[in-house]
């Protein structure tokens, strides 16, 4: 099996202007890579480098994924996400194990990079991201 290395970790939030400055000065790293993502109703933005980095998600509209999941749950973590060499690739082998998906293809996210979720169902309650890493420049702040 191929090792995948976590990407990003999600947080869903109501605004990016409140919350951003409260994880600037837990994490000592400054946002970087803010970025709204019109196909999926998100604004994002991103702190740290490298593995460990935290991606900060706010909804631009009611009907996105990440308003329904604050009106559901409230501000938190929303996924998990690790990087792949081929989204599509990945959809098929979880695919094949029986996986529920919420992608059936991948599609377009934050900085040019394809990515697609995996329904919390089949992992155990967490949202799971994949980040294809070919393609788009990886370590611009890219995620989902």
């Amino acid at each position: 099996m191929t090792e995948r290395a976590l990407d990003h970790v999600g947080i869903a939030v109501h605004s990016l202007d409140e919350s951003l400055p409260v994880f600037e000065s837990i994490t000592g790293h400054k946002g970087h890579g803010r970025e709204r993502v019109e196909s999926q109703g998100v604004e994002v933005v991103f702190l740290g480098t490298g593995e460990g980095r935290l991606e900060l998600l706010a909804p631009t509209r009611d009907d996105s994924a990440v308003a329904r999941f604050l009106a559901k749950r409230g501000p938190g973590m929303h996924h998990l996400c690790y990087r792949v060499e081929d989204v599509a690739a990945e959809l098929d082998r979880y695919r094949a194990a029986g996986a529920q998906l919420i992608d059936e293809a991948p599609r377009p996210g934050a900085h040019g990079h394809r990515v697609a979720f995996i329904h919390p169902k089949s992992t155990n309650g967490v949202l799971v991201e994949l980040l294809e890493t070919s393609g788009a420049g990886h370590g611009s702040g890219a995620g989902d």
